[in-house]
C-alpha cells in the first residue's frame, strides 16, 4: 500500500521509537524510508555590531560545519535504528526556519505517501502548536503519529 514513508527526526528518544515503528511498518509494506532531520537555518544577528563582533557570533561558514556534524550523529542513529528493526533508511536533512514546512516540502520532493512523526507537545509548544500538528494540518499525503 505504501511506498515510500518519510520519518522526520529530532534527536530525542521519541523520534528515534517513530524511526523503529517506521522501519517495521516499512519492512511489512516493503517500502522505502527516509529519515529527515531539518537543520535550523543560519540567523545573522541583526543588532549593529559597533566595532568589534559580540561574543557567541557564529558564521555561516561555522554554522554549516556544525549543521553537518549534527546531521550526521542524528541521521546514523536514526539508520542504525531503522536498521536493527529490520528496514535499510537514507538520511537527509534540510536547513529551515519553519520545520513542518520543510517536512511538507521533503515529503513532496522526496515522493513519500506516508510521513510518520512523534509528538511534541510538551511546554510552550502545547500553547503555540507543535511542529506534528501543523504537519498533520497541512500536509498532502496521510500522517501516522506516535503516541
Amino acid at each position: 500500500m505504501f511506498k515510500h514513508l518519510l520519518v522526520p527526526i529530532d534527536g530525542s528518544p521519541a523520534a528515534l521509537q517513530a524511526v523503529e515503528v517506521a522501519a517495521r511498518f516499512a519492512r511489512e509494506q516493503k517500502a522505502s524510508l527516509t529519515a529527515l532531520w531539518v537543520a535550523p537555518d543560519w540567523e545573522p544577528d541583526l543588532y549593529a555590531y559597533a566595532d568589534a563582533v559580540p561574543a557567541g557570533y557564529v558564521s555561516p561558514q561555522q554554522h554549516s560545519a556544525h549543521i553537518r556534524k549534527a546531521a550526521k550523529r542524528y541521521l546514523a542513529a536514526a539508520k542504525k535504528t531503522a536498521a536493527a528493526a529490520g528496514a535499510p533508511c537514507r538520511g537527509v536533512y534540510v536547513e529551515g526556519s519553519i520545520p513542518y514546512l520543510e517536512i511538507i516540502k521533503a515529503a513532496r520532493r522526496h515522493r513519500c505517501d506516508l510521513i510518520v512523526m512523534a509528538p511534541h507537545t510538551q511546554g510552550i509548544s502545547r500553547l503555540l502548536g507543535s511542529q506534528t500538528a501543523k504537519v498533520l494540518a497541512h500536509a498532502e499525503v496521510p500522517v501516522m503519529v506516535m503516541k
